[in-house]
């Protein structure tokens, strides 16, 4: 099973940025501890981040039909991007979103999400074992 996890602007400062919110973990050491995690199993992931949308959309693009599953942290693009939205629908393919922080919690603009309404699940608020409950779900669940 292939399942790609992408993560959007400013994860890339995880570590660096907002530890109060975010904590000390840098994206280099959770992708790390996913690859650990998945030892022993059969699930291949990729990871790819990107600060621009439009890259973003071209590799959500190139999953198509090679990838059974999508884990995104679009970050602040969570709020406004209908292009990923849009790219999310035009491959089919299924799709976790993942958030660092509780973002039901903090401010109101956060609250919203243009890709929640696709996915077939949210997980919000548990930092980075975020993640790893994505992947828990789709090892029980398989390819659907």
């Amino acid at each position: 099973m292939k399942v790609a996890i992408v993560n959007g602007v400013n994860l890339n400062f995880l570590g660096i940025r907002e530890t109060s919110i975010y904590g000390y973990e840098t994206l280099e050491e959770i992708n790390k501890n996913i690859v650990r995690h998945l030892e022993g199993t059969e699930i291949n992931v990729d990871f790819y981040q990107s600060n621009i949308e439009g890259e973003i959309v071209n590799y959500i693009h190139g999953l198509h039909k090679k990838f059974d599953y999508l884990i995104i942290n679009p970050g602040a693009y969570t709020h406004y991007s209908i292009a990923i939205r849009d790219a999310i629908l035009a491959i089919g393919i299924k799709t976790i979103e993942v958030h660092l922080s509780n973002v039901d919690a903090r401010e109101e603009f956060r609250k919203n999400s243009v890709i929640s309404d696709i996915a077939v699940g949210k997980i919000s608020g548990f930092g980075s074992y975020g993640y790893i409950m994505a992947l828990e779900y789709i090892k029980q669940r398989g390819v659907i």
